[in-house]
């Protein structure tokens, strides 16, 4: 059984808020009984994109889980790469930020669906170009979770809606050509969320900093779009012996000073 944490939207800045929610969200999978096979973090890693945030969040991920990260609209390629990764500059600073995980029996292609200077999300043809090349050189019988920050799709969340990922046609078409993708990965939502993309799971991560509200829900005393007061949660994406994929949510428990 191959078990895998997804979680999303820490947005770690200076405030004890994110970093403490950050913090009980990683201990919750260290204190785990169970090895997981990796544990995602589906972008929007830095708040501000500063190296000082970055460098806090290269602690707040350390675990004994592979853990594997994508940026976000709130990140910066440069010095994601530089500082969080601790990679040399290769003279591209606004180059994607792509990476492939090969685990026992399952592969994990995480995309960088982040724009510089903007808010939604688009792959650029050097991205869907690498993740051809990851599907073409995976066994047809090995499971390909496909992940990026930005849904492809409308969540029915008028906010997120309108900064989501476009030019999602070519992706759908790629998708078409490698039958073992078997599943979409997402965040920038805020909301635990199930739908369908190109024939496959997306499958939403809820967030860790807040919540979404819901168009149908009151908008309350916080800012209109933002639960404040809801735990952060993790989804945990499951593949058993047969390939079926679950996926189950789990709230965490969080102190006064991250609530």
């Amino acid at each position: 059984m191959i078990v895998i944490a997804h979680v999303s939207d820490i947005h770690v800045d200076e405030e004890p808020r994110s970093i403490a929610r950050t913090r009980a969200v990683m201990q919750y999978l260290e204190d785990l009984p169970y090895d997981l096979d990796a544990v995602l973090v589906t972008g929007d890693i830095a708040d501000h994109a500063e190296p000082a945030e970055y460098e806090n969040v290269r602690g707040l991920l350390r675990s004994r889980h592979p853990v594997l990260v994508c940026p976000g609209n709130h990140d910066d390629r440069d010095a994601f790469r530089r500082v969080l990764l601790g990679e040399e500059d290769t003279g591209r600073p606004d180059a994607p930020v792509n990476r492939v995980h090969r685990g026992d029996g399952f592969v994990v292609a995480l995309c960088d669906s982040s724009v510089p200077g903007k808010h939604e999300g688009f792959l650029e043809d050097e991205t869907l170009d690498w993740l051809e090349g990851v599907l073409a050189d995976t066994p047809h019988d090995v499971p390909v979770l496909v992940g990026f920050h930005h849904p492809p799709v409308p969540l029915n969340t008028p906010y997120v809606d309108e900064i989501r990922q476009y030019g999602e046609e070519r992706l759908a078409a790629l998708a078409d050509r490698h039958p073992h993708l078997t599943a979409f990965l997402a965040g920038h939502a805020h909301t635990a969320a199930a739908t369908t993309f190109a024939g496959r799971p997306l499958l939403v991560a809820p967030g860790v900093v807040s919540a979404l509200r819901f168009p149908w829900e009151h908008p309350g005393r916080t800012v209109e779009h933002v639960h404040l007061d809801l735990p952060p949660a993790v989804a945990f994406h499951v593949i058993d012996e047969t390939g079926r994929l679950t996926t189950h949510y789990r709230s965490v428990p969080v102190g006064p000073a991250a609530s």
